[in-house]
């Protein structure tokens, strides 16, 4: 998406865009000249809420009909009107970015559909850039996601975090190797079977000053995720290229975060590793040492982003940070409860929980919160070892992933856990179907809201 699609209006030649409230409709169109009237008719154009139209006229383009403009309120039209430079009188808010997205295409595979640009200006000329970083940080998130596994592998997310680091002027150290099974032993045992150009690693990215409060992301890389030995069918295999999309949001808050200067120091974490099949892939029944200290027997091959994050969460925690916000594909657990749209969000801070459920509904950008309940965590016991990754039968398994991952962050640490999809099923204005990114403009809220004014 151009930094060009959204502009400051100074008064340059645009078709307008008409944004009518719902109930003030019939008064606007009653002081329409005939020609106007005329081909709303035509369309059997009735200015119900959230519908609009396309029309010619000397003047006026479209028309937008809506309570009141909300992210998605332009998207639709941003992908249907012709190429050109519009306004839309008054203020528009949110909706520039809706704007901005609905022009999003993911054309790395295939010839560019080259439909030509469609500019919006706009009065809000403060609100610009960053309007123009979340559409990037939202597009990042979608290509990243949508990239195919045999083209972004470890090595590419290790690659992504070094040039961020470039960007920010930010320090990236990486662990693989023999450094890695020995300090990061999770980590290695769920990427060992991969071959050596697809090794695992963790993907360290520092910036900001040491002295401002330390904050830290972490997502969860798994490049492709066949299940391991206890291996996915063909139809859970097929979309699996997205489960490093916790990775991809973690990479694109941290961008916003640094271009946004807040004030914080920045530590990014990302265990990349590829959950393959070979003759030395981890074992149903192998008992593994984290990082930490504490035993995982393992029961499933398939439960092994928990593993990862494991290691990465207690890593986090060393540094002594303030906050640790994790994002995961993790569980379908959590999509049986909640569907693709809503990320569920795991806190046991009542007031980071409130910020991030009113910065969700504040930009339609919504979680749900659901129970670290302490009842279920014995679910989590071992005969053999401290604690299993997967218990049986299945029952809150979205609570027991996010309750396995509370036993590796430090008590004293604020800590929330997102489970996202990161992927759309079907199109919505502004939101194509594929790789989409869930909870990242709240969770850059907060932190805006947390650190943004010191």
């Amino acid at each position: 998406m151009p930094d060009t699609l959204l502009q400051p209006d100074r008064g340059q030649p645009a078709r307008s865009i008409a944004l009518i409230a719902p109930d003030a409709y019939d008064e606007w169109l009653a002081a329409q000249p005939p020609r106007v009237r005329t081909a709303l008719a035509a369309q059997r154009f009735t200015g119900k809420s959230g519908s609009h139209a396309i029309y010619a006229d000397e003047d006026v383009q479209a028309i937008v009909v809506a309570a009141a403009p909300d992210v998605w309120t332009l998207a639709k039209l941003a992908e249907a009107l012709p190429a050109g430079t519009y306004r839309v009188g008054g203020a528009i808010g949110p909706a520039a970015l809706g704007w901005l997205l609905g022009q999003y295409r993911f054309d790395r595979y295939r010839r560019a559909d080259d439909t030509g640009a469609r500019i919006l200006l706009t009065q809000d000329a403060a609100g610009i850039e960053e309007t123009l970083r979340l559409a990037a940080a939202t597009g990042w998130v979608r290509d990243l996601v949508n990239t195919g596994a045999g083209d972004l592998g470890p090595a590419e997310l290790e690659a992504a975090a070094e040039r961020l680091a470039r960007d920010h002027q930010a320090s990236v150290t990486i662990t693989r190797g023999d450094a890695l099974a020995t300090g990061y032993p999770l980590i290695h045992a769920v990427g060992q079977a991969a071959v050596k150009e697809r090794a695992p690693r963790l993907i360290e990215l520092e910036w900001g000053d040491p002295a401002h409060p330390r904050i830290a992301l972490v997502g969860k890389g798994v490049v492709f995720d066949t299940g391991g030995l206890d291996i996915k069918p063909s139809a859970g295999m097929r979309l699996m290229k997205k489960d490093m999309g916790g990775a991809a949001h973690a990479l694109a808050l941290a961008s916003l975060v640094m271009a946004a200067r807040l004030p914080v120091r920045l530590h990014l974490l990302i265990p990349a590793v590829e959950n393959a099949i070979a003759g030395n892939a981890f074992r149903p029944g192998d008992v593994l040492r984290s990082r930490l200290g504490p035993t995982i027997e393992n029961t499933n091959t398939d439960a092994e982003g928990r593993l990862i994050l494991a290691d990465a969460l207690t890593r986090a925690g060393e540094a002594h940070p303030e906050l640790i916000l994790d994002f995961a594909t993790l569980t379908g657990a959590a999509r049986v409860a909640l569907g693709p749209d809503l990320p569920p969000l795991f806190t046991d801070d009542e007031t980071l929980a409130a910020d991030l459920l009113a910065a969700g509904t504040a930009l339609d950008d919504p979680l749900w919160r659901l129970p670290l309940w302490d009842g279920y965590d014995e679910m989590l016991k071992s005969d053999i070892a401290d604690m299993v990754n997967a218990p049986d039968g299945g029952f809150a398994g979205a609570i027991t992933a996010a309750l396995f991952l509370r036993r590796f962050v430090p008590k004293d640490t604020i800590w929330a856990h997102m489970d996202v999809f990161a992927w759309r099923p079907s199109a919505r204005p502004g939101r194509p179907k594929g790789g989409d990114a869930y909870a990242l403009r709240a969770c850059y809220a907060l932190l805006k809201r947390r650190y943004g004014t010191r």
